[in-house]
């Protein structure tokens, strides 16, 4: 399967890899995510107590791993065997898939060179740990890959501060509706703007600007190509073969 959608559809971005089929922000979910052919995957860091990335979304272990605690306060060597199998919606199907360090994404990346990651760096480290010393180490493991990636964070603070040290493209992630923030993003000038389906006006188009427009909790293929016909380049899915599949129906002329 191509890595690049046709012209008049949208590139997907896999949130946090394939999701739906595997335990979120792991190997296995992004390693499942570019098999299906795309080429943008996006996922979550966190920082340790001893300052090692790790590849997950919550500051907490317990939502999507069998241990608990608090990752900001923990060394790596309490956390690199903690299974991130998700049983609270896998059960033991993925028993064993280990809590990702950055260092092993990147890895998997380098293997995949036609791959661009977009890497969100998570409020609750930054507020923890402080900027700089989060983005630092952050770029540390990315080094290898770091023409894969996109830095991306709710924190414009961060977006900023991530570009000023490694001259890498931004993406800055944010709540509400598009135009309440038009002051920032001008000011900020990410090259990617991320921006929530579901508080946009229906039907009006994303506001114009010098970034690419990334809109994320897309479902479905109508939604999609509505989106698209609207601005958006990416449309950012957790279940991204399920909106392929539909995407690909709806390009062979099938109802989608």
């Amino acid at each position: 399967m191509s890595s690049a959608r046709p012209a008049g559809l949208p590139e997907i971005v896999a949130h946090r890899g394939d999701a739906e089929h595997f335990p979120e922000n792991t190997l296995p979910a992004i390693e499942a995510a570019l098999r299906l052919g795309l080429r943008h995957v996006e996922f979550d860091v966190q920082v340790s107590a001893d300052g090692v990335p790790y590849v997950i979304h919550d500051a907490t272990l317990d939502r999507t791993t069998t241990a608990t605690g608090d990752l900001r306060l923990l060394r790596s060597n309490q956390l690199d065997g903690v299974d991130a199998c998700e049983p609270a919606r896998f059960g033991e199907r993925h028993a064993g898939t280990r809590l990702p360090r950055l260092s092993a994404v990147a890895g998997l990346l380098a293997g995949e060179p036609r791959a661009l990651a977009f890497v969100e760096i998570k409020r609750a480290s930054l507020a923890h740990h402080g900027h700089e010393p989060c983005i630092a180490r952050i770029l540390d493991e990315l080094a290898p890959v770091r023409e894969q990636c996109v830095l991306i964070s709710f924190d414009a603070r961060a977006c900023a501060l991530a570009r000023e040290r490694s001259g890498l493209p931004v993406g800055w992630v944010f709540e509400g509706r598009p135009e309440s923030h038009l002051t920032v993003l001008r000011e900020l000038a990410p090259e990617y703007a991320f921006c929530d389906q579901e508080p946009l006006p229906p039907g009006a188009a994303l506001p114009a600007g010098d970034w690419t427009w990334a809109v994320y909790e897309v479902t479905d293929a109508e939604q999609a190509l509505d989106l698209h016909r609207r601005g958006a380049a990416l449309v950012e899915s957790m279940v991204p073969s399920r909106l392929l599949a539909g995407l690909d129906r709806g390009l062979a002329g099938t109802p989608a």
